[in-house]
């Protein structure tokens, strides 16, 4: 009796991007309601880790960041029991330390390629879950996701990320300007661990402030689109949640230099700055391309001597990580 031919596929190869964000924030420091933190953040173009991946005999990377892939990589066989391996170039990656969300974008990105690979249902959300990712913020999860700006819903009882409550479009013709400091590194690992058990308790009205201070005044304002109010808004949040952190960073933000930058910044009218998480990188949102091309020749032009820093223009991503998977070949077998 013949046999019946059927066409199959061999493994397949997988490109995942997973884009920057900055972290605007926390909401809620204090906790007393029971949920803690509740963030705020915004998707970027021009910034992304991108990762090519295969099925493999053995575990191998190349690229950018290979050993920190390779750690990614070892954590993902063990905890999601894999019965093979990957191949995997990091093509671009999104600098360490920075404040742009680069471990967990990293771990997503690699997540994500390992579960189509081996046909694993696993969204985002899980794969930060099983590498230990969003312990306190859910908003590179939500970039991945959706893009766009972010608001997370906090931390409460359970051990799962926080949630994102609220997504909203970004306006098209708003621009970010970043400012880098070369010479620094945001707190990451056990540094960040030891600032939030050390830290004295954030004032319950400070926390009742800033939730009030988003839903009633930073989120109608960019449904609105009026970079007014919602620059004043974004800027007293980072005066509130910066001078908390403070005596861990040392000032209401990470670099000096970045705070030079930004009060400057200030002085030229622009209202809403700050820090994108432990920084150093800080940003400044203005309300046109030729706004900020201006802003940023004329900072280039006074930092000219600082060769550390640098700067950069970006618009929002106003949609999230982008998976492409293809097929290698298809043979013919028999059974």
């Amino acid at each position: 009796m013949n046999g019946l031919q059927i066409a199959y596929k061999e493994a397949q190869s997988v490109v995942v991007e997973a884009p920057a964000r900055l972290h605007l924030g926390f909401m809620d420091l204090n906790g007393a309601t029971g949920r803690r933190f509740g963030s705020l953040g915004l998707t970027l173009e021009g910034f992304s880790t991108r990762i090519y991946a295969e099925r493999a005999e053995m575990f191998s990377v190349e690229g950018a960041q290979t050993q920190r892939a390779m750690h990614v990589l070892r954590c993902l066989h063990e905890r999601l029991r894999l019965r093979g391996a990957v191949r995997m170039a990091v093509v671009q990656a999104i600098p360490e330390h920075i404040g742009l969300g680069s471990g967990t974008q990293l771990a997503i990105a690699s997540g994500i390629a390992v579960a189509r690979l081996y046909q694993l249902d696993l969204g985002a959300r899980e794969i930060a879950a099983v590498m230990d990712r969003g312990i306190r913020s859910g908003i590179g999860i939500g970039a991945f996701d959706q893009g766009g700006f972010l608001i997370d819903g906090g931390r409460g009882n359970s051990d799962e990320p926080p949630r994102i409550t609220s997504r909203i479009t970004f306006p098209s013709q708003w621009r970010v300007l970043l400012i880098f400091d070369l010479r620094a590194q945001g707190l990451h690992g056990a540094d960040e661990d030891k600032v939030f058990r050390t830290l004295p308790q954030f004032p319950e009205a400070s926390a009742a402030h800033l939730c009030r201070l988003v839903l009633m005044h930073l989120m109608p304002a960019l449904v609105e689109a009026d970079i007014q109010e919602f620059g004043k808004a974004v800027s007293e949040l980072q005066r509130v949640v910066g001078d908390y952190f403070a005596p861990a960073q040392g000032g209401r933000y990470a670099s000096h230099k970045v705070s030079e930058v930004l009060a400057w910044l200030e002085s030229q009218g622009v209202n809403c700055v700050g820090q994108s998480s432990w920084g150093p990188t800080g940003f400044a949102v203005v309300d046109s391309e030729s706004r900020a091309g201006s802003l940023l020749q004329e900072a280039e032009a006074r930092w000219r001597a600082d060769s550390e820093l640098r700067f950069k223009i970006c618009a929002a991503r106003n949609r999230g990580g982008e998976v492409l998977q293809q097929q290698r070949s298809t043979k013919t077998g028999t059974i």
